[in-house]
């Protein structure tokens, strides 16, 4: 999975100019007879491929271990500072519905506005090009300005554009625990802030068959943290005190810390996926019972994917290999 993560010590370090033409992506998937393309596109691989080899690369560590931290990690976490400030700068507007404060239309239209800009900090002069294509994925994944709801195929989006920043060198395979427990883990105290801040609605929620309102991810490599985990095993995740005392290590207790903030009453009730996971006997099982899911109710669900967008560097095509 390894193969468009650029491995440092290559010839690419000399950083030729990409012999590529950038596009600005856009969607592909207008039916769901078109979800098939999706599923052999390179695109669908890539992603996947992406996810997967996060997955490893964090497997058994903790958010506050030690690991290397690159000048784009820096800038990348500097971007999602700046959004941070945007949403102290954008209060919440008085309005009669509870839900879905405009004022994050606001918010948005900033961002839709600096995207291109921001990720120019991001991606070096030679790669100027790839801006635009990339500026998209990044203003995908906070939300949608319309219904000012939020959910996993937003998630996925900001997934995609770190993928794509993988593929054009930007970001390397020594990289990969910053990518998750510095970029993606930042992203995640934003959004969440999005949502308390705006009252965002989940986007396309299953309700209480869902794991989750709004994310995915961070379960799928939260539980890979856990695996091999001398005393914490599935079954203590629903145990208050285990998850004050542990969540500053392990992204997987961490959401469970934010949905126990925001919801009330017993949580095999409100998270009733997540109740029935706390009985899998080892982290490896929950890790690949996730996976499995992600698939079938992220990746393969047609109100999910019919928003991704796909350009040069994630492609419609058929997979070649």
């Amino acid at each position: 999975f390894t193969s468009f993560l650029h491995l440092p010590g290559t010839s690419e370090e000399v950083a030729p100019p990409i012999q590529q033409s950038f596009m600005i992506p856009k969607k592909e998937i207008n039916m769901v007879s078109d979800m098939a393309k999706w599923k052999r596109s390179q695109a669908y691989a890539d992603y996947m491929g992406f996810i997967l080899t996060l997955n490893e690369g964090v497997r058994g560590k903790k958010l506050t271990c030690e690991y290397k931290v690159s000048e784009p990690i820096e800038k990348l976490v500097a971007l999602l500072n700046t959004l941070d400030r945007w949403i102290d700068e954008t209060p919440p507007v008085d309005q009669p519905s509870r839900f879905g404060n405009k004022a994050f239309r606001t918010w948005y239209a900033k961002l839709d506005q600096e995207a291109e800009k921001l990720v120019s900090t991001v991606i070096p002069k030679h790669l100027a090009d790839a801006a635009p294509e990339v500026a998209v994925y990044l203003k995908e994944s906070v939300g949608n300005s319309t219904r000012i709801d939020y959910g996993t195929g937003h998630e996925a989006a900001f997934a995609a554009f770190l993928c794509c920043l993988c593929k054009i060198g930007v970001l390397r395979v020594d990289d990969q625990m910053a990518i998750v427990f510095k970029v993606f883990n930042r992203y995640l105290e934003v959004m969440r802030k999005l949502q308390k801040t705006y009252r965002m609605e989940p986007a396309g929620s299953q309700g209480v068959w869902g794991l989750d309102d709004f994310q995915f991810l961070p379960f799928i490599w939260g539980s890979s943290q856990l695996i091999d985990h001398p005393n914490l095993e599935p079954r203590h995740f629903v145990d208050e005190k285990v998850v004050n005392e542990n969540h500053k290590d392990f992204m997987f207790l961490e959401c469970i810390l934010f949905i126990t903030e925001m919801k009330t009453g017993p949580f095999a009730e409100h998270s009733n996926q997540l109740w029935n996971i706390s009985a899998v006997p080892s982290w490896s099982k929950v890790n690949q019972g996730l996976i499995r899911m992600y698939k079938a109710e992220c990746l393969e669900k047609f109100p999910v994917i019919q928003h991704f967008k796909f350009g040069s560097l994630l492609p419609i095509q058929p997979v070649t290999s």
